[in-house]
């Protein structure tokens, strides 16, 4: 999902370097329903009218990507695009991405809630992409490849079919199923769900296989500690055809991170892996037995941004975040706490963009200053290139779907909760949290 592949290197190794009692009682802690699932708030945070203009600004943007740089045929969205591209064109490489599809269709609902395409095209579109992927795109006991031609839907080389990038697509299709009245959409989208044969991709063990190949079968790799594959698992565990025991949710590590005095869950993983799950599935006002995983979202935040402020040499409250991404030397998984990969000054917008619903104040005042100081170079059609380094005068050409598609549901999700409240009417979701443990968090008086 985070990271290139070719032909030689698997992309795990690129990239990964790194029956549940319910707590207290039932007064303390009581069993949410869907309408308590539902019903959680934003923290308290006004949004500015400035604020609101520049959301909108960067959210239009990245849904005009998703938009522009898809196949009206196949609805597959390419994996990455240049950014200074005239209006309706597309790039012409033709690698698509299945994860920056999902995070597509979720796009495609945003971009309808605020105007920003016609609602009859958005509609067709999204008939288009659910068709093909039901009904023309090849899929292995209902797993997709990584990374596949826009067009026809062949693998690439080194491309495997992927566990956490197939997750990624299905939060855009149940998105799309939940926010459409549509009864085309819904058959579809139920169909593409309720064929994924999760216990299939477990290959025996208690946590899921990263993927496979055709000819060597299952990757040794899983996903066996805490980063984003929460939306694995409970997709898995909430599946009503093929589900996997909800024991599968506590068989995963869930290390701990101290730093500039926070301590949270966290795997030695870039910043991404506290956003993706949490770009669908609502964890406010919620926990099972380890923790809040959106406050441990809001602590790892701080951190990252403590962490880049630890290199004042590069680094300020106008110039921080660092995620997986494009840099000078090609793409890496980088960042921190702690130190991970060649960090050498370049910022990566989405680590802030992505955490936006997290700690809006921060991260609205750093991708507010950057785009004053250097949106000459590091903003163009699709808003933010995907890194930049003003010190080496280095702005990156392109821009990422899965940077593009993380950015712009946490803007959405921050200014309305729509993507949460949208994802969690899906009522396998909701099934799937409290078959995993979760409770509502106790309320002071």
């Amino acid at each position: 999902m985070k990271q290139r592949i070719d032909a030689t290197d698997s992309i795990h190794t690129v990239s990964r370097r790194r029956a549940i009692a319910l707590l207290g009682s039932a007064a303390v802690a009581p069993l949410l329903s869907r309408e308590t699932f539902g019903a959680a708030k934003n923290t308290a945070f006004t949004l500015l009218h400035d604020d609101e203009q520049f959301l909108d600004d960067l959210e239009k943007r990245a849904c005009m990507f998703f938009w522009e740089q898809a196949s009206p045929r196949t609805g597959q969205v390419l994996d990455r695009a240049r950014n200074d591209l005239a209006p309706g064109a597309r790039d012409p490489r033709k690698m698509a991405s299945i994860a920056a599809t999902g995070f597509g269709l979720t796009a495609l609902c945003i971009a309808n809630h605020r105007g920003y395409l016609p609602h009859e095209k958005i509609v067709e579109r999204v008939h288009a992409t659910l068709d093909w992927h039901l009904n023309q795109f090849h899929h292995e006991h209902g797993f997709y490849y990584h990374f596949t031609d826009i067009e026809t839907g062949a693998p690439f080389p080194g491309s495997e079919v992927s566990s956490i990038d197939t997750a990624l697509l299905l939060c855009g299709v149940l998105t799309a199923r939940a926010y459409f009245k549509d009864a085309t959409i819904h058959k579809l989208a139920t169909q593409i769900y309720e064929r994924v044969d999760w216990p299939w991709m477990l290959n025996g063990g208690p946590t899921f296989s990263m993927g496979w190949f055709p000819q060597k079968g299952f990757l040794d790799a899983r996903w066996e500690h805490y980063c984003e594959l929460m939306m694995i698992y409970l997709l898995a565990i909430g599946s009503p055809t093929h589900p996997v025991a909800a024991s599968a949710w506590t068989a995963w590590k869930r290390p701990t991170i101290e730093y500039a005095g926070f301590k949270y869950i966290s795997g030695n993983d870039p910043i991404f892996t506290h956003q993706y799950s949490q770009a669908w599935y609502d964890f406010r006002g919620k926990h099972d037995q380890y923790t809040n995983y959106f406050d441990n979202s809001v602590k790892a935040t701080h951190a990252h941004k403590a962490f880049c402020l630890s290199m004042p040499k590069w680094y300020s409250e106008d110039y921080w975040g660092i995620s997986a991404s494009d840099y000078q030397g090609g793409y890496t998984a980088w960042g921190g706490p702690p130190l991970q990969g060649p960090v050498d000054g370049t910022v990566v917008p989405n680590a802030a963009a992505g955490s936006l619903a997290f700690v809006p104040k921060d991260c609205l005042h750093v991708l507010r200053a950057m785009k004053e100081k250097w949106g000459k170079q590091a903003w163009g059609r699709y808003g933010f290139v995907d890194a930049f380094h003003p010190a080496a005068n280095w702005y990156d050409p392109d821009v990422l779907g899965i940077d593009q598609g993380i950015s712009v549901i946490m803007a959405e999700n921050l200014r309305s909760s729509l993507i949460w409240d949208v994802f969690m009417r899906n009522p396998e979701a909701v099934n799937a949290m409290k078959n995993a443990g979760f409770v509502a968090d106790r309320i002071s008086s």
